[in-house]
């Protein structure tokens, strides 16, 4: 397989830390990676601000493939990071090769992760909009099944994420639909909102796959996401 071009979207409360197993297996075998993390989150947590919003995050990767000169990237999100992606295909889908999303949402236009994120999470969000907080609190590395050797490293690195990105609702077009489209689910994961995008993915004849472990895939299982990703990106 010749040489491609990855970009690497992390979720919620996490960084582009979250990635570094699957960056090595993936530079190991030639390609280019690039994991950025995004405004408020791992090693940019310092440049939190109130405005840090949905918005600002997709600019973030949109910085990358601009100044990086990318082209032919396989984009990749993670939970959250589905939302991201989505934006940064309405932006630069001439310069996407294949979007995967992985345990991640696919959103409508109009939508916001609120509107679609499970029940459980959702209430969270509102207690802390209704509290007038800018973030949301750090969810556990226990909530996501991440594997016991792992969650305290998780816990160690995950931040509070700002509330703006959770709270403002995409605008699409339908840029992202016209690109070539895969869906990772991790099967150990319940969540009625990763099955909801799940059976939507397959509805719509993208590239499904199934990881059986929690919901942080490229942290329990990097060496079968590492395929799932090359084979994405043929």
């Amino acid at each position: 397989m010749s040489r491609r071009t990855f970009v690497l979207v992390h979720g919620a409360w996490h960084g582009g830390w979250g990635w570094t197993r699957v960056v090595e297996r993936l530079r190991a075998k030639g390609h280019a990676v690039y994991a950025p993390s995004l405004t408020g989150l791992g090693e940019r947590a310092h440049l939190l601000h109130p405005d840090v919003d949905l918005s600002l995050h997709i600019e973030d990767v949109l910085g990358v493939v601009h100044y990086e000169d990318l082209s032919d990237v396989v984009l990749v999100g993670h939970s959250y990071g589905g939302n991201v992606i989505s934006g940064v295909a309405e932006k630069v889908g001439g310069k996407i090769r294949s979007l995967v999303f992985v345990d991640a949402f696919i959103p409508d236009d109009g939508q916001s992760v609120l509107d679609i994120v499970q029940p459980v999470v959702a209430e969270a969000i509102r207690a802390a909009a209704a509290r007038g907080d800018k973030t949301v609190p750090v969810r556990d590395a226990a909530a996501f099944l991440v594997n016991e050797k792992d969650r305290a490293w998780v816990d160690r690195l995950a931040n509070p994420q700002p509330i703006g990105t959770f709270l403002e609702k995409i605008k699409l077009t339908g840029a992202r639909d016209q690109l070539p489209r895969a869906y990772v689910r991790a099967t150990g994961y319940p969540n009625v909102a990763f099955d909801a995008a799940y059976a939507r993915a397959k509805a719509e004849g993208w590239r499904t796959y199934e990881v059986d472990c929690g919901h942080d895939i490229m942290i329990n299982e990097p060496d079968r996401l590492t395929e799932i990703l090359i084979e994405a990106a043929a």
